[in-house]
């Protein structure tokens, strides 16, 4: 699941490090994808700070959602189902349809939150806004992330950036999703197929307003 749909599961929280853990695992990927820490297999060296253990426990939400998510009979079939619709318009790109049915499901996930739940990204970025960056530090250095100064200028460029907005625009989809397969391919889908896909997929996610509820429902009922 992408930011806002993590956020959904904490959004009533007044704790910024809970918040800020449920999404943890996300951000130090993108801010270095060579850290690869697993704080949840050694939590005894969080024991210490009640601040701390807010981060663990939302670091320790965010896999339990993804590996829920991930398993699920819903992210199952409509991944399939994306994936059916779009690969014709992929034949000539080097962008591999699973790939992106997989993101496009999680993107229109938190558009919708934004659009048809409400969610608050204000809410969301105010929360990570107020985390305890010493706090934060610790963390990482505990998991062996020593150059934390890299991580703190990405997170601050993400807060600056307030990019979740965008996603209540549905014409942005398309844009979000074609500057992810940039990171991974050189000009990955053309103008035609950004077009087309863009009809496809805002389609698409029209009908999935009638039964994304199933999903976080689901979720909540596990996470509590």
């Amino acid at each position: 699941m992408n930011f806002l749909s993590h956020f959904y599961f904490d959004r009533n929280t007044s704790n910024p490090e809970l918040v800020l853990g449920c999404v943890l695992p996300d951000l130090v990927k993108n801010a270095n994808k060579s850290w690869n820490i697993h704080p949840e297999k050694k939590t005894h060296l969080f024991n210490d700070s009640d601040k701390l253990q807010s981060i663990l426990t939302g670091w320790q939400r965010h896999l339990d959602v993804d590996r829920y998510f991930h398993n699920s009979d819903f992210f199952m079939e409509h991944t399939q189902a994306i994936r059916e619709k779009i690969a014709p318009i992929l034949e000539d790109s080097v962008v591999r349809p699973s790939f992106l049915a997989h993101i496009s499901l999680e993107l229109m996930l938190d558009s919708i939150l934004l659009t048809v739940e409400g969610i608050n990204a204000f809410h969301f970025y105010d929360q990570l806004a107020r985390v305890e960056r010493d706090v934060v530090r610790h963390f990482l250095e505990l998991n062996k992330v020593t150059d934390t100064n890299k991580f703190f200028r990405f997170f601050d460029q993400f807060l600056e950036v307030n990019y979740l907005h965008s996603y209540s625009e549905s014409e942005n989809l398309i844009y979000a999703l074609n500057r992810i397969c940039m990171r991974l391919w050189h000009d990955p889908l053309n103008d035609e197929q950004k077009f087309q896909l863009s009809e496809v997929l805002l389609d698409y996610q029209k009908n999935l307003e009638g039964c994304y509820r199933n999903i976080f429902d689901d979720l909540d009922s596990r996470l509590n």
